[in-house]
């Protein structure tokens, strides 16, 4: 490395990276140098001590916290001098007083079970045997290695504080913390939400919540990052709180797009007891989010279907797996091809997809299928179009070095968690954020300006912001000049869009309008994330077609730092695109496919349910129109309103019991790995299909492994080419990949010589799209909300958030349905759901829309109560909603629930 730092550790020649710090130069080159306080991926801090070493340069010898220090060349480091020796034992003694340590000098301890009585008379609560985090305790190991004496100077001062188990997923006993402050770091300087702090209780430093009592008034988001870096039993989480793993497996998250890289720990049975972020993850770098950390464990659920079941006289009967594929033979065989359609699992793998998509087009002779969650079509279609991938064009942590960033109709905080932790990176690091949302969510809170629009409003906004940039000459000239087709008709065609037109059609004021334009033309790299919360294909297309203009005209397409990243649903939606598992010519996607069933227009259907919820956004009619279908098989992990509807029930596996691929949202092609075999009959998805497939006569699926497919798709699939189960191994690549040496491809449109073409927009097709409803409900969502009062009751034996639920409203809403402000109101659908109740405040911006913000905390006690062993799919987004006002009972509470 040639600008790295050379010098010694140990005797052993080291060659530190820039920037890096003598413990970082020694963990990269696997010498031990025991720590408390550091943790990879945040900034040192050199509390602990216990990383103390010895330094030689130029003659001087001085001591010191290597965590903290950079190595100079040719210094000479000693680890384990009986000086330094010396010195770590004195701060761990030290650390000793405020932990217990009975246990963690005794020799004994090898031998000790919890069962067998102390001879030392260490009491239980002091013991290493009763603690959760009892082999998997770093302050454990680092006691070992300094190997105390088995009796300590200094007396320990137990804390008696209480235990902290009435907030969901995870307990906090700070009688076990060591003040290292990992926990609140990583809040702050990972997280960037500040929800944990340092207190002080009688003049001693202590962690708690950094607003109120109660986690859920102090802003977590309960992505479980501070169980993760916590080196002690002070934070574990409640599930399997005391399983001992025996074996770690890196996989891949499958809760959303972004497609974390998770170390998932297994005990002895088989069973996934801990799941947590990789560090290793490109995707990710160590982070998860509250579905991906504690919505794992569905697959170790004892509820779960084992064997498949046919219907007879209206109930399921256990059959065999050959009653089973001959009822469906039956059932699927010798209908036309508009009558049948496939709807694949989000989860599924690229596996599972390519079978599906081949069995939809060799067998069963139909272009209906689609992905469940492939609700966000037209948005990433119309991105094929424009940008030849319906897919991020940069990698994730991109976004991080940033300057400026546009987020539109997504609330990336929750649907796609980690994506969001990049982003409110860069804001930390002074990027500026523009939110273009009716809503108000957590990146609002971020933003230097938010914009709240007309909903479908969105592309008209931005095709006025690109207006602004050229009135001012603000336009990347050079890339324009050499990169950009067609620029001079989109020009010509933006003079239509005089800014005080969109400024009445939007609600946006000009001058906003011209200021968001400056921030983001004048910005170095400017991002931009793009959902299609709220609109129909139309509004979407014309959206993406808006924003790919913008991009391409400020030169952020094809630059470091800049792009266009796609807020989508499913974990794998973009693997099925990629694998062919959506409509293809005059094929009906899943939203058409509902009315269609409805209709009695598809009378059978294969839908391969894992991860599906008939209550989710867009689908909430899907169970009925299934109930109205001829013949329906469902391949599924659990039973529920979709398998109530099916002639044939089929067990899956789940992501834990398969080796096989998915793609993320930034084309990055990544490994699941089998953490234990089905115990059961249970099948993979690209199983299930082949046996269906063989069983209907056809000979073209007889795989013999995952690996044998994915071979067939590297063949028929250009951007998978050169990929394999074996390349994979050593982590994901990006799409497209390049064959002479199996590099991906992190940046699109890199090519200097490559030509990006920008097309004319028209102001009355962009302003088509806006909403013409009288009331438009937009639900919005935030961590915390410090400026308002927060009580926390606690009736039995979890914490909830009791607080007065305000619902915003215009003046001249108010006076057209008779309401006041103050008046206690609520908003109800067409169809009489209440969907908010609350005070009215003449808060919002625009005529024809109502708001309510709830906290997440609000979100996560709904979670963690949910009785569903696979809660994540049951996660409620923030949808729009045609509503009506009206005064609420009076013996009504206050609160809201967005659904």
């Amino acid at each position: 490395m040639a600008d790295g730092i050379t010098f010694t550790i140990d005797g052993r020649d080291v060659v530190a990276q820039p920037g890096h710090t003598i413990l970082q130069a020694a963990l990269d080159q696997e010498i031990y140098i025991p720590y408390l306080c550091y943790y990879p991926k945040m900034k040192p801090e050199g509390t602990c001590r216990t990383c103390m070493v010895e330094v030689e340069v130029n003659g001087r010898k001085m001591t010191v916290a290597s965590c903290t220090t950079p190595p100079m060349p040719d210094a000479v480091v000693m680890t384990n001098t009986p000086e330094v020796q010396e010195l770590r034992k004195d701060v761990i003694e030290l650390l000793m007083t405020e932990h217990p340590h009975g246990c963690l000098t005794c020799h004994r301890i090898e031998l000790c079970g919890p069962q067998d009585i102390c001879q030392r008379h260490v009491t239980v609560t002091d013991r290493c045997t009763i603690c959760p985090k009892n082999e998997r305790c770093e302050l454990k190991d680092t006691v070992r290695m300094v190997e105390l004496d088995l009796r300590t100077p200094l007396n320990y001062h137990r804390r008696d504080l209480p235990i902290h188990v009435d907030d969901p997923f995870y307990d906090r006993d700070y009688n076990l913390c060591i003040v290292c402050s990992r926990c609140v770091r990583v809040c702050d300087e990972v997280r960037f939400d500040t929800a944990l702090t340092l207190t002080s209780r009688s003049g001693v430093t202590l962690v708690g919540t950094a607003h109120g009592t109660s986690l859920l008034e102090s802003g977590c988001e309960f992505c479980g990052a501070c169980v993760d870096v916590c080196p002690t039993g002070a934070l574990t989480e409640r599930s399997y709180k005391w399983e001992k793993a025996v074996s770690e497996v890196t996989t891949i998250c499958t809760n959303c797009p972004v497609g974390c890289q998770m170390v998932a720990e297994v005990n002895k049975f088989g069973k996934v007891v801990r799941f947590k972020g990789d560090l290793a993850g490109a995707a990710n770098n160590g982070q998860a989010c509250m579905t991906g950390k504690f919505g794992y464990d569905y697959t170790n659920d004892g509820s779960r279907l084992k064997r498949p079941y046919i219907r007879e006289d209206g109930m399921l009967r256990k059959a065999t797996w050959d009653e089973a594929l001959e009822r469906i033979k039956q059932g699927l065989a010798g209908r036309t091809p508009g009558e049948v359609a496939i709807i694949t699992s989000p989860r599924g793998s690229n596996e599972d997809q390519y079978s599906a998509a081949k069995f939809a087009r060799t067998v069963l002779n139909t272009t209906n299928i689609d992905s469940a969650l492939n609700s966000d079509h037209a948005l990433l279609s119309q991105l094929e179009v424009r940008l030849g991938a319906g897919a991020a064009t940069n990698p994730i942590w991109d976004l991080e070095d940033a300057k400026c960033l546009l987020v539109v109709a997504g609330n990336p905080t929750e649907e796609q968690n980690v994506l969001a932790v990049a982003a409110k990176k860069a804001a930390r690091k002074e990027a500026k954020m523009i939110v273009i949302d009716s809503r108000e969510t957590e990146l609002t809170r971020y933003a230097v300006e938010w914009l709240r629009p007309r909903p479908g409003s969105e592309a008209l906004l931005i095709a006025g912001i690109g207006r602004a940039i050229f009135d001012e000459a603000l336009e990347g000239k050079e890339f324009v000049a050499t990169r950009i087709e067609q620029g001079e008709a989109l020009k010509q065609s933006l003079w239509a869009f005089d800014l005080e037109k969109v400024s009445r059609d939007t609600g946006i004021e000009a001058s906003q309008i011209r200021q968001a334009a400056r921030i983001f033309a004048t910005s170095d790299a400017g991002a931009i994330l793009l959902g299609a919360n709220g609109l129909d294909d139309s509004a979407a297309e014309k959206l993406v077609d808006a924003a790919v203009d913008l991009s391409a005209i400020t030169g952020n397409i094809g630059r470091a730092f800049g792009g266009i990243y796609p807020l989508y649903q499913g974990a794998n939606t973009l693997g099925a695109r990629d694998m062919g598992a959506t409509p293809g010519e005059n094929g009906l996607g899943i939203i058409d496919m509902i009315p269609a069933m409805s209709r009695g227009d598809i009378k059978a259907a294969l839908v391969m349910a894992d991860g599906v919820s008939g209550y989710a956004p867009g689908l909430e009619g899907l169970p009925i129109a299934l109930g109205n279908l001829d013949f329906l098989v469902v391949s599924a992990v659990f039973d529920s309103e979709i398998t109530a509807q099916a002639d044939v029930v089929l067990p899956a596996a789940t992501y834990a019991e398969q080796s096989s691929t998915v793609t993320n949202v930034e084309r990055r092609v990544q490994l699941l790995r089998v953490t234990a075999e089905p115990r059961h009959e249970e099948l993979t998805g690209w199983e299930t299909i082949a046996r269906i497939a063989r069983a209907m006569g056809s000979t073209d699926f007889a795989h013999g492994s995952s690996s044998d497919v994915f071979a067939e798709i590297a063949g028929n699939i250009s951007n998978y080419r050169e990929l394999s189960h074996e390349v994979l191994q050593s982590g994901g690549i990006q799409w497209p990949v390049d064959s002479s040496s199996v590099v991906g491809t992190p940046l699109l449109h890199a090519d200097s010589t490559q030509k990006v073409t920008v097309i004319q927009l028209s102001y009355d097709e962009l302003a088509e799209s806006i909403g013409t409803s009288d009331l438009t409900f937009a639900p919005g969502r935030v961590l915390n909300q410090p400026e308002r009062d927060v009580k926390v009751r606690k009736p039995g034996e979890m914490n909830y958030i009791d607080r007065e639920q305000l619902v915003q409203i215009h003046p001249d809403d108010a006076k057209a349905t008779g309401l006041r402000e103050g008046d206690l109101i609520q908003v109800k659908t067409e169809d009489g759901h209440v969907l908010a109740r609350g005070t009215a405040v003449y808060e919002s911006p625009q005529p024809g829309l109502v708001g309510s913000t709830t906290l997440f905390g609000e979100l996560a006690t709904r979670m963690h109560e949910l009785e569903a062993p696979d809660w994540a799919p049951l996660m409620p987004g923030l949808g729009f909603a045609r509503v009506t006002l009206e005064t609420a009972p009076v013996e009504q509470e206050a609160g809201a629930a967005a659904d």
